[in-house]
């Protein structure tokens, strides 16, 4: 959804060939981030980062508000969202802004009840239905759209294959690629057919680790014929329907043994770009994982994941995080003209303004939520999921 462009857009100055002075990059390079934050409102800082131009945010757990019961205060959500595309209805881009989270279905899941509640992928990918698999996308975007969200982490295209895997698991469909391509390409069909885009992560591949990410950085000893055998696959079978991939911070020595994927010429270009075909926007998963904060300080994961191919980056919490990438990002675009980073950060720039064009612009409302979770279709689902192997995990 593409509104009218505003005449102060430093963007087209910088596509002109023309230096940007230091408050028109700030305002530029914001649109290389999406940002979480604390509290169960959006703060006013955060509110004047939108209005000056930053790509999106996205909510946690720790964003929501419950009633005593457990269940999600829909009213206050409804207002947190309404209240993130009022901030950004006047950027300089007038393009929507991404308002995302991860919900995924079982554990990574920060929406509840009396939203649908949604097993394990692993439990779906036990019944290899994927017109069920399908189904449960529509739902999940039908209630993410009415709650305000119009980009969703998920699917989940890592396969299951080491069962010792602190972080994948049962997040994962399958232990085979195909599967996973199968029913991850159901999933994501079905969840951008009711308006929200999906994302396809980690790549090149997280399922095989032994170690979390969020806590250190994962090391995979395979060579490239066996990432294109198994972890490539369903990414490369995906990618012309994926509109978001995002990197893993995971170390594949026998590619680069320097630097882990968000930050690696060498995996991102060769084999997302070239290999898989894919075309979209590359999101680094969160610069404040331990995966990448223990190899480079912000500025420095901004810079080397410019350069490797990233187009946007995660910051999910810290303000003094976002601060320094933001500072890395705004010091690149004012910098020479003729800089090859500079020309990268404002390639990243125009691909994530092709995929905003995309963006539902939604209007969140309780009634809206209600009519979903009220209707024939939602019932119909929430009883096949919770009838036979799924018994009592949906």
């Amino acid at each position: 959804m593409l509104l009218p462009t505003a005449s102060a857009d430093p963007w087209s100055t910088a596509v002109a060939g023309l230096p940007l002075d230091e408050g028109a990059a700030r305002d530029l390079a914001l649109e290389l981030f999406v940002a979480g934050y604390s509290g169960v409102a959006l703060p006013a800082d955060y509110a004047e980062l939108l209005q000056r131009g930053m790509a999106g945010v996205i909510l946690f757990r720790r964003n929501l508000q419950f009633a005593s019961d457990g269940a999600l205060d829909l009213q206050a959500l409804v207002g947190h969202t309404a209240a993130i595309h009022a901030a950004a209805a006047d950027q300089p881009a007038r393009l929507p802004v991404i308002c995302s989270v991860d919900q995924e279905g079982g554990a990574v899941a920060r929406l509840k009840a009396p939203l649908t509640v949604l097993p394990p992928m692993r439990r779906l990918g036990e019944r290899a239905d994927a017109a069920l698999v399908e189904r449960v996308g529509r739902q999940l975007g039908r209630e993410l759209a009415a709650c305000g969200f119009n980009v969703d982490y998920a699917p989940v295209l890592d396969v299951d294959t080491n069962p010792a895997n602190p972080i994948i698991g049962d997040r994962s469909f399958s232990r085979d690629p195909k599967e996973v391509a199968r029913l991850g390409g159901a999933l994501l069909r079905g969840l951008q057919g009711a308006g929200v885009l999906g994302c396809g992560k980690h790549f090149p591949g997280h399922g095989d680790t032994d170690v979390d990410s969020h806590l250190a950085l994962p090391s995979l000893p395979h060579d490239l014929q066996r990432l294109k055998d198994v972890e490539l696959l369903p990414f490369q079978q995906l990618a012309n329907e994926l509109a978001l991939v995002m990197t893993a911070h995971v170390l594949f020595p026998q590619l680069d043994a320097n630097w882990p994927a968000t930050l690696s010429p060498q995996i991102l270009g060769p084999l997302l770009r070239v290999h898989c075909g894919f075309q979209g926007v590359i999101v680094s998963d969160d610069l404040e994982m331990k995966g990448v904060a223990n190899v480079l300080d912000p500025a420095g994961c901004v810079e080397r994941g410019l350069d490797a191919g990233v187009d946007l980056f995660l910051v999910c919490s810290r303000r003094d995080t976002l601060e320094q990438a933001w500072a890395a990002a705004a010091a690149i675009l004012a910098g020479p003209l003729e800089s090859p980073l500079r020309q990268r950060a404002l390639d990243a720039i125009g691909r994530v303004r092709a995929l905003r064009e995309r963006l539902t612009l939604p209007r969140p409302s309780v009634a809206a939520i209600q009519q979903v979770l009220e209707d024939a279709a939602t019932a119909n689902l929430r009883a096949e999921l919770t009838a036979g192997t799924l018994e009592g995990e949906a």
